[in-house]
């Protein structure tokens, strides 16, 4: 069993540093005239959802710790970014609640899991695709929302409607993968328990 690196890791300390950039880029959102740059740091923080897990295996920095702030982190992040973009109006507030939906659904589907002793279950890669899609679609739609109290360009009218195209197809894709994980989270839980009752 790997050694538990505890609090002071690399790989902590970029989940920290993305978890106190929420705080700034819902500052930067609706406490200032930045929204393009609020837009460019919620794509940021998107993209870098998978330093620390990697900085964490490179490094041999794997911590129980870490195991719970990196997917804290991630649903902070989604979740603050798909509501602070609705509010701002960037986004239909159907659309951001169906995201909203799902996340809470992951959300309390791995907490029940983790509470009743099931197995690790491998992340599926269409879930990152679909991942991915939608949180290039937030920062997306929030950037090409941004009219400084005039018309909106001609790129931000042909980059509203690629959002929808990538927005929709990663809404469709995380609706079915969700469904596709109910299978291996139920062979997980028969594979937790049988690994109690040998113990």
């Amino acid at each position: 069993m790997a050694e538990d690196r505890g609090w002071w890791t690399w790989a902590n300390l970029v989940t920290a540093v993305r978890l106190g950039l929420i705080p700034v880029f819902l500052w930067l959102l609706f406490a200032t005239g930045h929204r393009a740059v609020a837009a460019w740091l919620l794509g940021a923080l998107g993209a870098t959802d998978w330093i620390d897990g990697y900085l964490a295996r490179r490094l041999d920095q794997v911590s129980a710790v870490g195991k719970i702030i990196d997917p804290v982190a991630d649903r902070l992040l989604v979740m603050a970014g798909l509501l602070g973009v609705a509010a701002a109006g960037g986004v239909p507030w159907w659309f951001a609640l169906i995201t909203l939906a799902r996340e809470l659904i992951v959300s309390l589907v791995t907490l029940a899991l983790a509470a009743l002793g099931a197995a690790r279950i491998d992340v599926l890669w269409w879930g990152k695709v679909s991942t991915f899609a939608l949180m290039t679609t937030f920062p997306l739609f929030l950037l090409t929302s941004n009219d400084h109290g005039v018309a909106l360009a001609t790129w931000q009218h042909v980059g509203r409607d690629l959002c929808w195209v990538i927005g929709v197809a990663g809404q469709a894709l995380s609706w079915i993968v969700l469904a596709s994980y109910v299978r291996p989270a139920l062979t997980a839980l028969r594979q937790g328990r049988a690994g109690r009752q040998i113990l």
